[in-house]
């Protein structure tokens, strides 16, 4: 039977005049696998494999029932899979129904988007990889992430805290039925949920809907359970070969964005190389998730505000697609409350609190300092350390050790009492019972984590390298690091809901618009009257004087002129012009440089050039003929010069505007998607894009200074007969072409790239007002080493929730000029 479906396949691919190659290109599915097919050598079909083949040789509503008998009848014959043999995952898992859909409407499953588009649809290029291929890089840059996350967090040494669950209340999940997806009058059989930290995969395994519920209070271990889990995943992967991604839910907003949009949005952040196109014309993040290939891991389902949990979960609930959500219980308790439903089809555990066995193993072998006197034994005097308060503990027979023992029942407050009393030295754990200075457990948690900073940020001496040189150490005061970091938790504060994601190319949001405004003006204004006084030097006969007066009139009126169009852009919801660029620029233009629609893609870079070009010409010509007025000594009020002003205004606004229009719309055509196969760093993504804008800048500059010098004769020759004489001369030309092509090409990439506000902004304007150090990215990346942050792809987020607020606090206490945070109430209701 299945070299029957073999036989088919390449009677219907000859039929249809194609290769095997054609077939693939088109279907995003191996030739390899094609081969394999044909051939009668796999004897496990995936239904999305078969599915994408069929649209490939556009075959009609027989063709395909035949192939569905075909494929019913092949999979009637059990088989052992080998590595060999493993078909590429190119669709949904082998539990989908046996049947082929309707020509062109492509897989289906409840609440997805057809996976792949008809086969009418325009051919762009073929895919660089076919979806197995990509599914596999995925994996290997999932699986590299966090493995070094884990080692980022030490969560192996001395050995992983255990995390231990229970399964969730009723209420919480839904019925037995649904999560085993029984049909009508079938009995449901009894799921273990029992396990741990090393066992957690299994336990998931253990769900037939694939949908899981992690529970647990703030500081449970949940993240370290997550990540836990997407490793074992990895190490095994599931039957329908689905890799776990996580995702931070913290920055969803479920009333304005799709779940399938914005997860995405987010893979195509974390990895910038799925933005290449298939055969349809669909990036490869889409097919992905359109075959059924990602498994979400959704972190952090409480991070969403308030107002929109009621939402986000209707959403959830509208897919049918296998996943896996943690949150705090309260958050998705009230949620579900509101709802009338928890996460239907999903299993659930709720993770319990540490034990004092756990303590007790744990805590004395993270001292591993030798006492004084001592020459081998490394293990602490007895009645000393962590096994004096242990010992207080056990008896509980203070308030002080009450206190204690409810404090360290989680994770979070572990590895804080670790960090503080065990790895920083002259530390006595036992100052944790001194009642006096901490009469409450909120008192003692509150001393945890504002200990948390200063600890982490002590000084040491760097060992000595191989040559025996001792490198210099990176030391940073532990009262500033507390200073800037509470700015950065603060900044993750919006109106409506606080943030975690962490991104270099927002750092300038948060200064008012009046401020980001005003360094894009001073900035201008700096790089046009550089460029006018250098240029001047050069090309032209004025006088020191004069040309000083010049530049110091064209570089204002530049600077007004950028400022206006950096508001426009920023006050119309611009802020994606912002965004970090994910092309490269390429001398020669290539097939992809400007995608389906090239004449739409060129007029809207028209476009957006003509109105900023001509801003800026119209403030040039201002400039210009103010300084030659004062030099002359002519009145402004004179009827000449007025009318000549407005004259320079129409003429140099419309030679720069078509300048820049021109320019902007050619660049699409040297630009082609960045080409990576490793996922996005924050280090890495800036690099990247500080290389781009460097390159935009060399291109920029003499593609300006050439439309504006040369294209200016063809716009005064063509306004000549209805304007009257008008002078543009070579010297003239050349002079106002260079200071457009370098200030104008210099302030552009400053106002309106991601780099370019990093720079300004981050690198510039925030260090000199104190509110951040003069190298934010070494900051970020040390940050990150010193295991207070986390690297979330492209992104940073500190590495636990409860310490990005207590930063934040702790910040705005320090300054009575910010107003307490004001968040909507929520509107989830009871309806």
């Amino acid at each position: 039977m299945a070299d029957g479906l073999g036989v088919l396949l390449r009677r219907l691919r000859e039929e249809a005049d194609l290769t095997q190659e054609q077939v693939a290109e088109r279907s995003g599915v191996s030739v390899r696998t094609i081969r394999r097919l044909e051939s009668g050598r796999s004897s496990n079909h995936r239904m999305g494999t078969v599915n994408l083949l069929a649209d490939a040789l556009d075959l009609g509503e027989e063709a395909r029932r035949s192939l569905a008998a075909a494929l019913a009848g092949a999979r009637s014959i059990p088989a052992a899979r080998s590595g060999a043999e493993e078909e590429d995952r190119t669709g949904p898992g082998p539990e989908q129904e046996a049947k082929l859909v309707p020509a062109g409407t492509g897989a289906r499953r409840p609440g997805h988007e057809p996976s792949v588009p008809a086969p009418s649809s325009p051919v762009l290029l073929p895919v660089p990889h076919s979806l197995a291929d990509a599914a596999q890089e995925l994996a290997t840059e999932v699986r590299r992430r966090w493995r070094r996350e884990e080692a980022q967090r030490r969560v192996h040494d001395p050995f992983p805290l255990p995390v231990r669950w229970r399964p969730l209340a009723a209420g919480l999940t839904d019925s037995a039925e649904n999560i085993q997806r029984l049909g009508p009058g079938e009995a449901p059989s009894e799921v273990d949920m029992d396990g741990d930290l090393r066992s957690v995969a299994d336990v998931y395994r253990r769900i037939p809907s694939g949908r899981m519920a992690i529970l647990g209070r703030a500081g449970s271990g949940k993240s370290v359970l997550t990540i836990r889990l997407t490793l074992d995943l990895l190490e095994a992967p599931t039957p329908d070969g689905r890799v776990p991604v996580i995702f931070s839910l913290g920055g969803w907003d479920p009333s304005t964005t799709a779940l399938r949009d914005w997860l995405i949005s987010r893979l195509l952040r974390d990895h910038p190389h799925l933005a290449r196109r298939g055969a349809h014309g669909a990036t490869l993040a889409v097919a992905l998730f359109d075959a059924d290939l990602i498994l979400p891991v959704l972190d952090g389902f409480d991070e969403i505000a308030e107002g929109l949990r009621r939402e986000a979960l209707d959403a959830l609930n509208a897919t049918s697609t296998p996943l896996v959500l943690t949150s705090r219980r309260d958050e998705y308790a009230e949620a579900v409350r509101s709802a009338h439903a928890p996460l239907v089809w999903a299993g659930g555990i709720e993770l319990t609190d540490l034990t004092f066995d756990d303590l007790a193993d744990y805590l004395p072998r993270t001292i591993r300092t030798v006492p004084p006197g001592d020459s081998g034994d490394s293990t602490t005097e007895p009645g000393t350390g962590w096994e004096a308060v242990l010992a207080v503990l056990r008896t509980r027979e203070t308030r002080a050790a009450a206190d204690l023992a409810t404090v360290l029942t989680t994770p979070l407050m572990v590895i804080l009492a670790r960090t503080l009393h065990s790895e920083t030295p002259g530390r006595d754990p036992s100052e944790l019972l001194d009642a006096t200075r901490f009469p409450s457990a909120k008192s003692l948690e509150e001393h945890l984590l504002a200990g948390f900073v200063p600890a982490v940020y002590r000084r040491h001496v760097p060992e000595r390298d191989a040559a025996g040189r001792q490198p210099k150490a990176p030391y940073v005061d532990p009262a500033r690091a507390e200073r800037w970091l509470g700015h950065l938790a603060h900044h993750l504060v919006r109106s409506d809901r606080e943030q975690q994601d962490l991104a270099w190319w927002q750092l300038g949001d948060s200064l008012s618009r009046s401020a980001r405004t005003l360094a894009v003006v001073l900035a201008t204004a700096m790089n046009v009257a550089l460029a006018n006084w250098l240029v001047g030097l050069l090309l032209t006969p004025l006088g020191l004087g004069e040309l000083l007066v010049q530049g110091s009139l064209m570089g204002p009126a530049a600077g007004l002129a950028f400022g206006s169009v950096y508001v426009l852009t920023d006050r119309s919801g611009g802020a994606a012009a912002f965004e970090p660029v994910r092309i490269r620029l390429r001398l020669r233009p290539t097939p992809d440089s400007l995608g389906r629609r090239p004449l739409r893609t060129f007029s809207v870079r028209f476009g957006h050039g003509l109105f900023g070009g001509a801003v800026m010409g119209i403030g040039c010509a201002w400039a210009l003929t103010l300084g030659r007025e004062l030099a002359a000594g002519t009145s402004f009020t004179d009827p000449r010069v007025i009318e000549g002003t407005l004259i320079d205004m129409l003429v140099l606004g419309l030679i720069f505007g078509t300048a820049a229009g021109l320019v902007f719309g050619l660049m699409a055509m040297l630009e082609a998607p960045v080409d990576v196969t490793a996922a996005a760093t924050p280090v890495s993504l800036l690099l990247a894009n500080r290389a781009t804008v460097g390159r935009q800048f060399l291109i920029l500059a003499p593609m300006f200074t050439l439309a504006i010098a040369f294209g200016g004769h063809v716009i005064v020759l063509m306004l000549q007969d209805s304007m009257g004489p008008l002078h543009w001369g070579l010297a003239d030309s050349l002079f106002i072409g260079t200071i457009g092509g370098l200030g104008g090409a210099a302030s552009y990439v400053l106002a309106f790239t991601a780099w370019g506000q990093w720079f300004l902004l981050a690198r510039v304007w925030l260090p000199l007002t104190g509110q951040l150090p003069w190298d934010p990215a070494a900051f970020l990346d040390d940050a990150y080493r010193r295991g207070v942050l986390r690297q979330t792809g492209a992104v940073y987020q500190f590495r636990h929730v409860r310490l990005q607020h207590h930063l934040g606090s702790l910040y705005r206490r320090q300054h009575p000029d910010f107003a307490p945070a004001t968040f909507p109430p929520s509107s989830t209701g009871t309806a």
